[in-house]
């Protein structure tokens, strides 16, 4: 059985994920370190004007900080994904009928999946944050294959509507990046330099 990794005892803080995401939460296990799950509740909207990036990185400050009052001396990790295709914004499609309008524009293309992270110190009142960005081709799919897709994986809460995560690998020609969690949804290699400069060693 594999020992969890433990925040500094002296320290007493909590860390805490800022995402009802089945696929964050199972990233993050992987660094064996206790945590807590919690809904942040805030509008997921784009702001006029903002580039992808912004957007992204925005909102996960803003997952994070929401839960300030109910997390004190806590470390919370926010994070956000926001797909451009050919300079159109790309968030989760909700319904199928945005699902289909989706992967039918991103078809044969390469979108430009904005993967921010952020960890909020509660205790300091300080934050660090950083914008991941993964390039991902997809293949020339037909409609039928949309449907079958959707029917089968109902990503309507996926950014673009192709979880590479699962079945949406199908869909997908190539992908192009520094990090293979974040286009998942959280940039692990980042979140360990960010815990290290809190003081918190994963090994």
């Amino acid at each position: 059985m594999k020992k969890q990794a433990s925040l500094p005892s002296d320290k007493k803080i909590r860390l805490v994920l800022a995402s009802t995401s089945p696929y964050r939460k199972e990233l993050l296990e992987r660094l064996g370190l206790e945590f807590t799950v919690a809904a942040p509740n805030l509008d997921e909207t784009a702001l006029a004007g903002e580039s992808a990036a912004q957007t992204s990185e925005r909102l996960a400050i803003a997952k994070a900080r929401v839960l300030a009052d109910q997390f004190p001396n806590s470390l919370i990790i926010g994070s956000d994904q926001v797909a451009l295709l050919n300079g159109e914004q790309l968030g989760k499609p909700g319904t199928h009928d945005r699902a289909v309008k989706q992967l039918q524009a991103m078809r044969g293309q390469t979108i430009a999946f904005h993967t921010a992270l952020a960890l909020y110190n509660t205790a300091s009142d300080t934050h660090q944050s950083i914008v991941d960005v993964t390039r991902v081709t997809m293949r020339n799919y037909t409609d039928e294959q949309i449907e079958t897709y959707l029917q089968r994986e109902q990503p309507y809460n996926c950014a673009g509507s192709a979880k590479t995560e699962g079945l949406g690998i199908v869909m997908i020609a190539a992908i192009e990046g520094r990090d293979p969690a974040a286009i998942i949804g959280l940039p692990l290699i980042e979140l360990v330099t960010m815990l290290n400069n809190e003081g918190i060693a994963i090994l």
